[in-house]
């Protein structure tokens, strides 16, 4: 059973179960169905919210329960309520749980010196936020406390991922120089030199790790990113490349240079990037698709997803999250200075 089925990662995830052999009931608050599954995925329509329409759709009980959705204390309470009917559990998590050795994590970012400085690459082993309320962060670390400490009731692997990208994004960092080239903007500014590292996770990527960690059980946390961790300046150019234009990459040492200047969703003053041994290790995890292998699909969404419409009602996620990204008057102001 896989809940939240249709979104990003539920559609890979599901149609990697399926091939590999599993009888996948895709739960869904819709009830869609995607086109590319394979015939035999059954669809169910639940939002799990409701308690007891989830227990009822789970039944008499399920080998593997994937969660795409899960946050909080609820959540895990929610799944570790239905351990006499599922084996085991594949829930998806956060590297934003990690914090350094000096307690600075995603949520001090905006304070002066507050982002993070981690080892590289980062493992699971490294010491994570207080669990609570307070933040998306905060909600995943309750969430996976919960889900540990009941690991001998109902054994959940844990999948903390990355920066996520492919189809189906309802916040794609690819936006950023997509739209930009979509534009005819020939030139973009780059702060820390263009050489941020946020480390991305690929559907793909996570649905392997789902399908790997159904067919091995065990009360564990994972990270869960691509094999490469390409700079800011590597991802733009690989952009490009898909879309065909040539752009020139102005380079800023330091920070953006004003609010609205340069500030892309990978622009970080220090790298996060994953370790994947442990998953290597327990799972048998190889890589099955590298970055820029991925990119053309995922323009070609996010280009049909903006015909004809203002990128804020396209991704009105995207805009809460990041606010104004194509701030041209402003850049044409700092790069005529």
């Amino acid at each position: 059973m896989v809940l939240g089925a249709t979104g990003q990662i539920g559609r890979p995830a599901v149609d990697a179960l399926a091939r590999d052999g599993w009888e996948v009931t895709a739960v869904s608050r819709g009830g869609g169905r995607d086109e590319g599954w394979p015939e035999g995925v059954r669809v169910a329509r639940v939002d799990r919210a409701d308690d007891a329409a989830l227990a009822a759709v789970v039944g008499d009980g399920c080998d593997v329960l994937v969660d795409m959705v899960a946050y909080g204390t609820e959540h895990a309470r929610q799944l570790t309520s239905l351990a006499g009917r599922v084996g085991s559990a594949v829930v998806i998590s956060s590297v934003s749980v990690y914090e350094d050795d000096k307690g600075r994590n995603f949520d001090t970012q905006g304070e002066p010196d507050g982002f993070p400085a981690y080892p590289v690459p980062l493992t699971e082993d490294q010491r994570t936020v207080r669990p609570g309320d307070a933040s998306y962060s905060t909600r995943k670390a309750a969430l996976e406390r919960e889900l540990l400490v009941a690991g001998d009731r109902l054994p959940t692997t844990l999948l903390r991922a990355g920066a996520i990208h492919g189809p189906h994004c309802q916040t794609p960092r690819e936006l950023y120089f997509v739209k930009r080239n979509l534009d005819g903007r020939t030139r973009r500014i780059l702060p820390y030199g263009g050489g941020s590292r946020f480390h991305p996770a690929s559907v793909h990527t996570i649905a392997e790790l789902i399908r790997l960690a159904a067919a091995r059980p065990g009360s564990r946390v994972l990270n869960a990113v691509d094999p490469d961790a390409p700079t800011v300046a590597e991802i733009a150019g690989a952009i490009d490349a898909v879309m065909g234009v040539e752009t020139e990459s102005v380079l800023v040492d330091g920070p953006p240079p004003a609010p609205t200047v340069g500030d892309t969703p990978w622009s970080v003053p220090a790298p996060v990037v994953c370790a994947m041994s442990a998953a290597e290790r327990e799972l048998g995890y190889r890589p099955v698709v590298r970055y820029a292998e991925t990119l053309p699909d995922t323009v070609a969404w996010i280009e049909r997803r903006l015909a004809g419409r203002d990128w804020r009602e396209a991704y009105p996620k995207m805009f809460q999250t990041y606010g104004d990204l194509f701030d041209y008057a402003a850049e044409d102001a700092w790069l005529e200075a």
